[in-house]
């Protein structure tokens, strides 16, 4: 094996080269500059390829030649595997690159700007993937620092090759025993030594000669996420919305799926309706698609539903259970779509006397008993709440409901929730009782806190209503009576409290709603 090492080197950077080689001539001159292929010493993530661009649309259309070759040249060669060729050397796909160099009077400096800026001088860059999905994002971003700099982007090849699950997503479904040494000599693979949070963890460290990040996570980061997102909802990451709503219970699913088929077959406003199994139901109003997907037999760990707009400013469910780790897990994923906000609409137990079953829970302040990010998001860090989210909750409690003034403080309060990684909390109440008391906390669950700190720690804006649906340290246990009288009572309420939230946010504008609170000194220009 150690003589062989060296042969493997060789033949990814001669694939790389072949690859630059069989680029059409046109893709070295910059149709706005004119220049010919460049080298910057400051992208050494990318050798010999790069382009400038002062145009947001041609540098994205060269992204995507890129890619597109890329997954070209590892599919024809895994077809060439599947087919029985377990000799030939591999043909490796290399990631896009996009970069920007900024200098003393090229940095912008606007409080106003929340992102699309930066903030400091240096040669920025990133890798970048699918941009199928990221088309709008990219054009976006790409757009903001054009504008906002007046510098030139670079686009190229990067020297990060796409590893072989992120390309194809059955090419490991059937690997025996035996072609795993063949696929591991022939073909990259995940490496988790490279894919990791250290940018959004803000513990990042630069490495001489290498550009600073331009985007929180890179484009293996990315395909690692979506390929989970797959696995866990049961849902293709092309169909997620820009706006999430988390639940812990089933009954919420199905008042959003009677919600969502109702609004395709009578809306003009909704393109389709996906659920598990990639199963589409088309807006007849507006697509002549037929129905599609399958159901599965057995519904994924945390299914997804997406009542799916054609800019993808519609709403996605998600049913991630009960307790923290499935709420990290999710949110980790998530995030990569960049969405322009999660909502947590859930259930929780009230912890004052004056709450009564149905009463709703806005939090503003969080107590994280859920250990689950301590190691990503030190405990000691404040997680704010996001003013124009709290607004818009607000304010669609107050339509919903159609409670006001002090009727509407009698079912509606704003405060801390407590949230623990222990579903039987209620039998340490001694102990907990004081963290109660010292807190101000006035409900506990087992999702809320993760699912907002870990929107602080990946940028997206986050908040949370919940609904009281027991009072267990005043003696009011949820009992199968109550409850099913309960959920009939509130549940179909509460999802359109945070549906109507959600299209108030849209309608105030998403400019507004990404918040500089939740950027640091030396962000990454990219949303």
């Amino acid at each position: 094996m150690a003589a062989r090492a060296p042969i493997l080197i060789d033949c990814a950077a001669e694939a790389k080269r072949r690859l630059v080689a069989r680029l059409p001539t046109s893709w070295f001159r910059s149709t706005t500059f004119g220049d010919a292929l460049m080298t910057d010493a400051g992208h050494a993530e990318a050798h010999n390829s790069l382009q400038k661009f002062d145009d947001a649309e041609a540098a994205l259309a060269r992204i995507e030649e890129i890619y597109r070759e890329g997954t070209r040249l590892v599919s024809q060669r895994f077809a060439r595997f599947t087919a029985g060729d377990r000799s030939s050397p591999g043909q490796t796909g290399y990631y896009p690159y996009l970069g920007i160099t900024v200098g003393p009077g090229d940095v912008k400096l606007d409080s106003r700007v929340s992102y699309g800026a930066l903030s400091d001088t240096g040669t920025y860059g990133t890798t970048l993937t699918r941009p199928d999905i990221f088309r709008d994002y990219y054009l976006e971003q790409i757009g903001l620092l054009l504008r906002n700099h007046r510098r030139p982007v670079v686009v190229g090849i990067s020297d990060r090759p796409m590893p072989l699950p992120f390309v194809i997503e059955e090419a490991t479904a059937n690997v025996t025993s035996e072609d795993v040494q063949a696929l591991q000599s022939i073909f990259t693979l995940p490496d988790l030594a490279t894919i990791d949070d250290n940018v959004p963890n803000g513990s990042y460290v630069p490495q001489p000669g290498r550009a600073k990040p331009l985007a929180l996570f890179a484009a293996d980061r990315v395909d690692f996420s979506l390929v989970r997102l797959a696995h866990y909802t049961g849902t293709a990451a092309e169909h997620f919305q820009r706006f999430i709503i988390f639940t812990n219970y089933q009954r919420y699913v199905d008042e959003f799926v009677e919600y969502g088929l109702h609004e395709v077959a009578g809306s003009e406003v909704y393109e389709c309706f996906v659920a598990p199994g990639n199963v589409v139901t088309p807006n007849p109003r507006l697509s002549d698609a037929p129905p599609g997907g399958q159901a599965p037999a057995h519904l994924p760990q945390m299914p997804a539903y997406h009542l799916a707009r054609a800019n993808g400013m519609g709403i996605t469910l998600i049913n991630i259970g009960v307790g923290p780790s499935n709420a990290k897990t999710i949110t980790d994923h998530v995030a990569v779509l960049r969405p322009h906000c999660w909502l947590t609409v859930g259930h929780c137990g009230g912890l004052r006397h004056t709450q009564r079953l149905g009463d709703y829970v806005l939090a503003h302040a969080y107590v994280r008993e859920d250990h689950v990010l301590d190691q990503d998001l030190p405990v000691w860090v404040p997680v704010p709440a996001i003013a124009e989210v709290q607004v818009a909750l607000t304010e669609a409690v107050v339509e919903i409901t159609g409670l006001s003034g002090r009727d509407l403080k009698t079912r509606f309060r704003t405060g801390t929730v407590f949230t623990t990684d222990n579903r039987d909390w209620e039998l340490r109440h001694v102990e907990l009782a004081a963290r109660f008391n010292q807190s101000r906390a006035i409900a506990v669950d087992m999702e809320s806190a993760t699912i907002a700190a870990n929107g602080f720690r990946l940028r997206v804006p986050y908040g949370t209503l919940l609904c009281v649906s027991d009072k267990p340290v005043h003696g009011e246990i949820k009992l199968p009576g109550m409850a099913n009288a309960f959920y009939r009572a509130r549940v179909s309420q509460h999802l359109k409290i945070g549906i109507r939230t959600i299209q108030r946010l849209c309608e105030a504008g998403i400019e507004t709603l990404h918040s500089r609170k939740l950027r640091s000194y030396d962000e990454p220009a990219f949303r």
